[in-house]
């Protein structure tokens, strides 16, 4: 075999080998990725409320659950707050119930003698803490999703690459080529 073509095949060969195996590991890590995800979830056993459409009333089990049930949080969240958010809401409640930020305008809480906190402000807090833990949990389920996908391109790929490789051998060289 001639000194380039045999570089060329063992290139081949290498390069196939490192698809396929970077295949396989992407393949293996997003089921173990998508897997954990689903295991996470089940194991905190939220169950959605009744007006969580088509989740109403079931435990979690997936990222698109828990995505969706975010969404309910997010919906009852402001039912709470009378529609404001948290950056709409003033950090402290004045003698009226009206919120504000200036500490001086606060009513005074009697237990601490301090400005009185805004409660629904508060609510956003948790809000926030337990719908963005739900969203990552779905995007980290698509991610698991796009590691297996790719891992499939990559694998594919490298058998492409070992078919094109192995091909070539039978091919006949430029010294065995009659004129």
């Amino acid at each position: 075999m001639h000194h380039t073509r045999r570089l060329f095949v063992i290139g081949g060969l290498i390069s196939s080998i490192v698809l396929i195996g970077f295949g396989v590991g992407s393949i293996v890590i997003g089921v173990q990725g998508r897997a954990e995800v689903r295991d996470s979830i089940v194991r905190e056993h939220i169950v959605a409320t009744p007006d969580a459409g088509s989740i109403a009333g079931k435990e979690l089990a997936t990222g698109a659950d828990a995505k969706q049930f975010a969404a309910v949080i997010r919906k009852h969240t402001l039912e709470m707050t009378d529609g404001k958010t948290y950056g709409q809401m003033g950090r402290y409640l004045t003698a009226d119930g009206s919120d504000t930020n200036d500490a001086e305008e606060a009513a005074t809480d009697p237990a601490t003698g301090n400005p009185t906190e805004n409660g629904a402000r508060n609510v956003w807090i948790t809000s926030t803490a337990l719908s963005t833990a739900l969203s990552t949990s779905y995007f980290a389920e698509q991610v698991g999703l796009f590691s297996i996908v790719m891992g499939v391109a990559l694998l594919i790929t490298g058998l492409g690459f070992a078919v094109l490789t192995l091909g070539a051998l039978r091919l006949p060289t430029p010294e065995h080529v009659d004129s």
